[in-house]
């Protein structure tokens, strides 16, 4: 009975399947979803690495509506009539396991179309209850994976996830300003098997019996590709689970590390300078911090450049902050890893900032206290003349929050510090900055917390002081002599105006009289 319904299986997979394995042309609508903030620490111990295979368990297989790619009709009713359950591993000899584990692969390839609930219902439970068994042979696994399970293995998660996505139809609320993280993400419905698959191809990673010398051959180049290539779906699951596989893949597969960096690169590139419409680049950047937190000292050229040429141009997207947090981190990061590295990120925050965007200016504010707070005296008074000029007008700025933000600057001890010692060039720069706002700024708690820091400068350094506010009231007479000048010199230029107005009018007035004198 067992060979009649192994013979029956298909040897080969249905063109639908190969055209998945391929990038296929399966459309697929997912939401943009900010990837949360969680760091580095996280990797590889999430949920999506802890699933007991029970918790795959759907109790209503026909709400599995979602994805499409293989047309069932193509192979005949005689491919579904032949599409029954395997016996269980546990029911065969334990030297028939291997084959029954690569039938059970092939029997796997088999794509369903999710778009019909009541479409395929026993073969979807089917191949639903195969997988789970996949998950739980792999999981179990005594004995080192063979070449052919290597390679049926990467087929059967090729031809079930390497799909593409439709073009994204909500591509201009980012400019609209729509903040895209209090929308309900798009969840594909057909996840419930997707996961399956998903935590198939952790656990295979994971797993100490794959040698990594040989499946690099299969877990190749191509293969990383089409995996990247998936982060762009908008279902923040199926992110967060390519987010933990890559990193698996990156910490064991080492001959693959610098490909993966450069393509992740492109991704960057292709995103900053072209479309800025992707939705894993918050997954990408959590993988980076991980990978930055591990490299080692001396950083090499290439790092140093990839902070420069990818991650400082990544905040100059409108959606920044779909991402900013992971951003920061990474940032961050390479200035912990190297001081000397502050003045590059700070003046890289610089280029970027923001002029008429207030929430995205906190942003840069909030990631400028990070990076400072990492950032030592040598590097800091290399950048503390751009970068005051900055806060200054921070400082001064309309919208409250942007100026008390700037303000809470002087909260953290390690910036107060440095800002302390290097006083006689800061409180120059910033001290018109806050007369302005003790007596003009409209907003209260700006207004105290200008005060509060002008009382710093003035108990530190009271002589300091007092020669700003000279200066301060110089500048300000002076400034008020100009603008006199310019109000006298406008004020000429209007009576000039008016008497040549008058001169031309007479003038039209005498040339008609004599012409109405002459024609009588």
């Amino acid at each position: 009975m067992l060979k009649q319904i192994l013979s029956k299986l298909p040897r080969k997979s249905s063109k639908s399947a190969d055209n998945r394995e391929h990038g296929g042309h399966h459309n697929a609508y997912y939401s943009n979803v900010s990837g949360g903030g969680s760091r580095s620490s996280d990797f590889g111990t999430g949920k999506s690495g802890n699933l007991s295979v029970s918790s795959f368990a759907v109790s209503n297989p026909t709400a599995d509506v979602g994805w499409k790619s293989a047309d069932l009709k193509q192979n005949g009713n005689h491919m579904l009539s032949s599409y029954e359950a395997m016996p269980a591993f546990k029911d065969v000899p334990t030297s028939e396991r291997q084959k029954l584990f690569v039938k059970k692969l092939n029997l796997c390839w088999m794509i369903f179309d999710f778009t019909d609930p009541t479409k395929n219902l026993k073969e979807k439970e089917i191949k639903r209850q195969t997988l789970l068994e996949l998950v739980e042979y792999v999981t179990s696994a005594n004995g080192k994976f063979s070449v052919v399970v290597l390679q049926e293995i990467v087929k059967m998660v090729s031809a079930n996830l390497f799909r593409s996505f439709n073009p994204q139809p909500r591509e201009n609320k980012v400019i609209e300003g729509v903040d895209l993280e209090e929308e309900e993400p798009s969840m594909d419905p057909a996840w419930p098997h997707l996961q399956i698959v998903y935590e198939f191809l952790l656990r295979f990673i994971a797993s100490p019996e794959t040698d990594a010398k040989l499946a690099k051959r299969y877990v190749d180049q191509p293969f990383i590709l089409k995996l990247l290539d998936l982060f762009d779906s908008e279902d923040p699951r199926e992110r967060e689970y390519l987010k933990t596989i890559l990193h698996r893949i990156y910490g064991k597969f080492m001959v693959h590390r610098p490909f993966i960096r450069k393509a992740i690169n492109n991704i960057f590139f292709r995103f900053i300078f072209e479309t800025e419409k992707h939705n894993g680049i918050a997954e990408l950047l959590e993988i980076l911090g991980s990978i930055i937190n591990g490299f080692a000292l001396p950083l090499k050229e290439e790092h140093k450049v990839f902070l420069v040429r990818a991650l400082i141009p990544l905040h100059k997207p409108k959606c920044l902050a779909m991402y900013h947090q992971q951003l920061s981190y990474c940032i961050t990061q390479f200035v912990e890893k190297d001081c000397k590295l502050a003045d590059t990120a700070i003046r890289g925050l610089l280029k970027y900032w923001p002029i008429t965007n207030s929430s995205k200016e906190v942003m840069f504010l909030n990631e400028l206290e990070e990076v400072l707070e990492a950032t030592q005296p040598p590097e800091f008074q290399r950048c503390m003349m751009p970068l005051f000029r900055q806060i200054a007008r921070c400082m001064n700025s309309l919208h409250f929050q942007v100026a008390e933000r700037a303000l809470f600057l002087w909260n953290n001890d390690h910036i107060e510090n440095l800002i302390i010692q290097n006083r006689k060039v800061i409180l120059p720069i910033i001290f018109p900055a806050l007369e302005k706002n003790t007596r003009n700024h409209w907003n209260q708690a700006v207004h105290s917390l200008t005060l509060n820091v002008r009382k710093i400068f003035n108990d530190l350094d009271p002589e300091l002081f007092k020669e700003c506010l000279l200066k301060f009231q110089e500048d300000e007479s002076k400034e008020d002599e100009a603008e006199a000048k310019r109000e006298n010199t406008w004020k000429r230029l209007e009576e000039l105006a008016e008497k040549k107005a008058f001169h031309s009018e007479a003038t039209v007035g005498t040339s008609e009289s004599m012409a109405n004198g002459s024609s009588g």
